[in-house]
């Protein structure tokens, strides 16, 4: 079993939760953790896209941070608008990671 989190929501945040909960047929618990879920997967990818924009880390590293497939984070790069930015030595060094 995972840990318990209490926290309190607006007044708003509870309305959404429920109509969420009762268009999707689900538990106010289920539809929380799936949106933190999804909440937490959005900001991995988007912590990930600001470093590799800054160029802190290659592209292949965003993703793996990101726990996405490289295919993935080069999409959300693209929505983005981030420029490729992959050098030689960017090669290199994913080349050293996959050994």
């Amino acid at each position: 079993m995972g840990a318990t989190i209490t926290t309190r929501v607006s007044d708003n945040i509870a309305q959404e939760i429920k109509i969420i909960s009762n268009t999707e047929h689900l538990d106010k618990s289920a539809v929380v953790r799936r949106l933190l879920v999804d909440a937490i997967r959005r900001w991995r990818v988007e912590n990930a896209l600001k470093q590799y924009a800054k160029g802190g880390i290659t592209l292949w590293k965003a993703a793996e941070n990101a726990r996405i497939s490289l295919r993935e984070m080069i999409e959300y790069a693209s929505e983005k608008d981030i420029s490729f930015q992959y050098t030689v030595d960017d090669l290199r060094e994913d080349f050293e990671e996959l050994k």
